[in-house]
């Protein structure tokens, strides 16, 4: 029986061996956050001068990146991503996500914005048959946060502070449980307009088109329909 941290091995092994063929010297790679890209990192290191340099969705991951000797370029220096890479704190088959566990939710969803194709690379205890288990994180602005979290309690959430935890963009997370997505897209939609929440860890109205899953059998892959 493979350890949680040998999945996460594996299916950081299958991101690569899908992602090398599609690189080229001039390609940017978009890289995530997380336990999952961490191991994806350093087995990028030895093919870094496959591509010319990365873009980084998180200070943790752009510091593993240069300690590889990947060169990190700053999103606003490049027009388009071939690929973004990134794990999932759940994943269903329709490739909605919930993502912030690490906090990095908004650099993420910017970052993937920006890619011309989202890999997610997950092991299979992140697959879910419907988002809800693992409580979804918000990013709201420091003045904002009791107005949004009375706004996300009319929703039907329980806001919980992510306590002495400050993102990179110098905000606050809050993270929600009780919530139901009968349409992902549409509730991220309206968390999306609720003033003072910089980003919610729903990625559904632009997703994954292609998830890596590692698992006892192998690594399986799902893809969106186009």
């Amino acid at each position: 029986m493979l350890t949680q941290d040998q999945l996460k091995q594996q299916v950081a092994q299958a991101a690569l061996d899908y992602v090398l063929p599609q690189l080229h010297p001039d390609s940017i790679l978009g890289v995530g956050t997380g336990s999952t890209v961490d191991r994806f990192i350093d087995l990028l290191a030895a093919h870094r001068s496959d591509f010319q340099a990365a873009v980084s969705s998180s200070e943790r991951s752009t510091q593993r990146l240069r300690a590889a000797g990947i060169q990190v370029l700053d999103l606003n220096e490049v027009t388009s991503l071939a690929l973004y890479v990134d794990g999932a704190d759940e994943l269903d088959h329709q490739l909605n996500m919930i993502k912030g566990g690490g906090g990095a939710l908004t650099r993420e969803k910017i970052v993937a914005s920006v890619a011309d194709r989202f890999v997610c690379i997950v092991d299979e205890s992140k697959l879910v048959e419907r988002l809800g288990r693992f409580p979804l994180p918000v990013e709201v602005i420091p003045l904002a946060r009791e107005a949004v979290a009375r706004e996300i309690r009319s929703l039907g959430g329980q806001p919980r502070l992510r306590e002495g935890f400050v993102t990179d963009n110098g905000n606050q997370i809050l993270d929600v449980a009780g919530l139901q997505y009968d349409n992902p897209a549409e509730f991220e939609a309206v968390l999306n307009n609720v003033p003072g929440v910089v980003s919610c860890g729903l990625f559904a109205i632009s997703g994954a088109q292609i998830a890596l899953v590692a698992g006892q059998a192998g690594v399986s892959r799902l893809e969106l329909q186009e």
